[in-house]
């Protein structure tokens, strides 16, 4: 398909978003200020989040991530919330991403004058049972060229197309009511979903495991695919690239242009497979797989409910059991270097050399994925609620994974708080994540960075004049030093008076690269602080 669709709210001309609104944001910085997001957030139209008893609406979400207080459930009988959540600070943005899958399939078990309104399946969504969760859940499971939709949605899956539009549509009214395009700018939201593909594939052993592979979808502005790609419509990643080059980028629209970035996430719980550069052919990625999959995935969750990413400690770096999972599928196998994001950043560098082109040029963001429609919802001295809000023991505050975190946010530095600013910063990777603080972190890297430039009164001015900032390819500009030179500052989250931010312990830099036989290495730098300081930093550095 090719068609697009549009949904927008009158805008002043300024920054243009593309589909013919715009922000003037009355906050403009030039230089960029940190805002912070979730763009991992599921609600009850999410087939997963609904069968485990989540009535958060996407429009209900959105006003939590603004700091309104919504009710969880169990819900009593009146509709009564047994539980409620609030955020102690509002999101600067965020994006409902529910599952793409099912959409269709939801729409028609939720309503009683369709035909298929009590197939087996509908009658155990709407129970919320646990065999709900076995069945649905495992047709996204299936191996990749084994998948199929129920019988219900015909030999082709039409029938089930055809209902999809309606909660695709609801997530883009959704957005477009509740982003602020008055100069205030106080809160933007995105189009997007979340693509879900976990294969069983058997392992060396001969033991199934789940592959997780799924990735968020977020669009730049209201011009979006008729419907979403799901796991059903592309069971390859490297299709689903090619679904939104048909669908979004290349397609034809009187209204504006369609663009849009993918989130990889939980490469933790891939074995590798994230990685592993493979094509649905079966054979290695040629320059052109490389550069096509660079050009969606500018960035990937770095942390989130269901573990950290980046790094193993099993390998080269302590540290790295910060929120580490022990497996690394969703189902089964121990942990594998080949699933850490240091480990992709490296491989990208290998086969720059191997193919000519990189596949792996990725800046690093937080989220939550939230299946509570709790957007930002990270602190967990205000009681973590779990992934779905479950509990191991009703009563007891234990949450349903005990492995799992309350997840991160995502920071990117843009000009304004808008649609457009703040995916164009996705793009350029000037983002980062964390684990829940909101601390205020930059870097620069360049072979002109003056020595004293910490000292100066204007070192961000100096820093953009002089290098590049986070996520951006560092030139040789100045091939007379050996080395450039790099300038990082962090500041703590100060935090709220309920909630006060912690100290700082130390920076660190870490160096990934390949030597002239395309063999990769990592080294770990102190830059500043301590372990043993008492959580402090030295300010003079």
């Amino acid at each position: 398909m090719s068609a697009v669709v549009a949904l927008s709210a009158p805008g002043a001309a300024a920054l243009d978003d593309g589909d013919g609104t715009a922000n003037n944001c009355t906050q403009f910085n030039s230089l960029n200020d940190p805002y912070f997001g979730d763009t991992h957030v599921h609600t009850t139209l999410s087939f997963d989040a609904f069968i485990v008893g989540t009535d958060t609406t996407p429009e209900q979400a959105y006003d939590f991530a603004q700091g309104t207080q919504i009710g969880l459930h169990p819900f009593d009988q009146m509709g009564n919330p047994g539980r409620t959540a609030q955020i102690d600070r509002p999101l600067d943005f965020a994006m409902i991403s529910d599952h793409a899958e099912y959409f269709g399939e939801y729409n028609i078990c939720m309503n009683p004058a369709h035909p298929s309104y009590n197939t087996s399946q509908c009658v155990h969504l709407r129970a919320r049972s646990f065999t709900a969760a076995l069945v649905w859940i495992g047709r996204i499971n299936e191996p990749q060229d084994e998948v199929m939709r129920f019988d219900f949605c015909g030999p082709t899956g039409s029938l089930c197309t055809i209902e999809a539009p309606t909660l695709w549509q609801q997530l883009q009214q959704a957005a477009s009511q509740h982003y602020d395009r008055t100069a205030d700018c106080t809160f933007t939201t995105f189009v997007g979903y979340e693509w879900s593909g976990s294969p069983t594939r058997f392992n060396q052993q001969g033991q199934f495991e789940h592959i997780n592979l799924h990735r968020n979808v977020i669009f730049r502005n209201s011009i979006v695919p008729a419907l979403p790609t799901s796991y059903f419509d592309a069971p390859y990643p490297e299709q689903l690239y090619d679904a939104l080059d048909a669908d979004c980028i290349d397609a034809t629209n009187p209204g504006g242009d369609c663009d849009a970035l993918i989130i990889p996430h939980n490469s933790n719980l891939s074995q590798g497979v994230t990685f592993e550069n493979i094509n649905p052919a079966g054979s290695p990625y040629n320059v052109m797989d490389a550069v096509q999959r660079a050009r969606f995935e500018r960035v990937i969750e770095v942390i989130q409910h269901k573990g950290a990413s980046e790094c193993n400690p099993n390998f080269h770096d302590p540290l790295c059991d910060f929120e580490f999972l022990p497996g690394d599928t969703l189902i089964g196998a121990p942990a594998e270097e080949a699933g850490s994001i240091r480990d992709a950043l490296k491989k990208g560098l290998q086969a720059r050399g191997t193919i000519g082109a990189n596949p792996h040029r990725l800046g690093m963001i937080g989220g939550t994925d939230t299946h509570i429609g709790t957007p930002g919802l990270v602190e967990e001295s205000q009681g973590y609620p779990g992934h779905t809000g479950g509990t191991i023991t009703p009563g007891t505050g234990v949450t349903d994974l005990t492995t799992y975190n309350p997840g991160g946010l995502a920071v990117v530095w843009a000009p304004q708080n808008s649609r457009a600013a703040l995916f164009d910063a996705m793009r350029r990777r000037e983002v980062y994540g964390t684990s829940g603080p909101r601390h205020i972190v930059r870097f620069f890297g360049g072979y002109d960075i003056p020595t004293d430039i910490c000292s100066q009164p204007n070192l961000v001015q100096v820093a953009y004049n002089n290098g590049v900032p986070m996520g951006s390819d560092l030139p040789m500009s100045n091939p007379t030093m050996a080395s450039p030179r790099f300038m990082v500052s962090a500041m703590k989250d100060a935090g709220t008076v309920g909630f006060p931010g912690n100290d700082l312990q130390r920076i660190q830099i870490i160096k990934g690269w390949t030597d002239a036989q395309g063999t990769a290495h990592e080294q770990v730098y102190e830059v500043a602080g301590d372990p043993n300081n008492g959580a402090g930093v030295d300010l003079n550095t």
